[in-house]
């Protein structure tokens, strides 16, 4: 692999709420926890799991648009949380985000050459009205869109078209590091491929480097080049796509892949594993290893010691008996 653009180091979130009469009693949400993770320059890294594991939390604290309990990510080798105001707003041209749903992510008040035009303003200061608008209409361009859209409002545009428009503001600052939030789980399924498509073009085209947060592992197998499997906080397993695909090592990976939809129709009467029971509340995380209570190959030393990521060559799983 590649020398790792970005990289988080124990990095854990644990979100405290007050419940209970008049706020007094504070519970602790282990949103995420101890995850490590690299991803190299130019890479698609799909992070992938159960709605409520922490995927959209991992996502947003690599950014720092909130700030960890404790850990590191080190963007270009620089903990971003070490640095002072100034320095990490300069460094946002460099990391973005294009969020899942694409409505509530557009000021519905705001022109789309408003938003459009709104980071280039923020970070080039003096930049001329011609500029900005020369600039929105490229941006436009390269997301498959035409000029007239700069007149429109954001209700005026279907859901794929708003995405393309949140894509087109997530380059405007020509970054280097974007992370796609479930991009297109709010998408209808011929949308969705176009905007994957998109996507992939994108990343040849500038040499960017993606994030790709996704439930949909159908999704993944089509753009991602190495999956991270997140469960309750965790990260359970990692390697390249294509390995984990034909040989999952986690018994949890296995359970996601076998609920994947098959198009033909010959293979539609194949054993499906059901995955039973709910995922745990993250306020109250079971002992030991976080998926044995959902796990068919249980065992006394799952219940009560914790299993660490370990790695094989360029697999890296969490597991006391990983599917050799």
């Amino acid at each position: 692999m590649e020398k790792a653009l970005i990289s988080t180091k124990n990095l854990t979130k644990i979100f405290s709420l007050s419940t209970g009469p008049l706020g007094r009693k504070k519970v602790f949400v282990h949103a995420v926890e101890d995850v490590n993770i690299d991803i190299a320059s130019r890479e698609t890294f799909a992070l992938v799991g159960e709605s409520g594991c922490g995927k959209t939390t991992l996502g947003r604290l690599l950014l720092r648009l909130i700030e960890p309990t404790k850990g590191e990510v080190l963007f270009k080798g620089e903990d971003i949380f070490s640095l002072d105001g100034e320095r990490m707003r300069s460094l946002r041209r460099d990391m973005q985000i294009i969020f899942q749903d694409p409505y509530a992510s557009l000021d519905p008040r705001m022109r789309i050459l408003d938003i459009l035009a709104e980071p280039l303003k923020t970070h080039n200061k003096g930049i001329s009205k011609k500029e900005i608008v020369d600039r929105v209409k490229e941006l436009l361009s390269v997301v498959g869109l035409q000029d007239f859209v700069m007149s429109g409002f954001p209700h005026q545009f279907s859901g794929g078209q708003r995405q393309r428009i949140g894509i087109a503001r997530a380059l405007a600052l020509n970054p280097e590091f974007i992370v796609c939030d479930e991009a297109v789980s709010a998408l209808d399924v011929s949308i969705r491929a176009q905007i994957l498509n998109l996507l992939i073009d994108l990343k040849e085209r500038f040499n960017l480097t993606l994030l790709f947060i996704t439930h949909d592992l159908s999704v993944v197998s089509f753009l991602s080049d190495r999956i991270g499997v997140m469960y309750l906080g965790k990260c359970v397993e990692i390697g390249p796509t294509a390995d984990i695909f034909d040989h999952p090592l986690h018994p949890y990976t296995l359970f996601l892949l076998s609920a994947v939809p098959v198009p033909d129709p010959h293979a539609r009467d194949r054993a499906k594993l059901i995955l039973k029971g709910d995922i745990p509340s993250p306020i109250n995380v079971p002992s030991g290893c976080r998926f044995h209570a959902r796990c068919p190959y249980l065992r006394d030393v799952c219940v009560s010691e914790e299993p660490q990521m370990q790695y094989i060559g360029n697999r890296g799983f969490a597991c006391h008996f990983p599917l050799y």
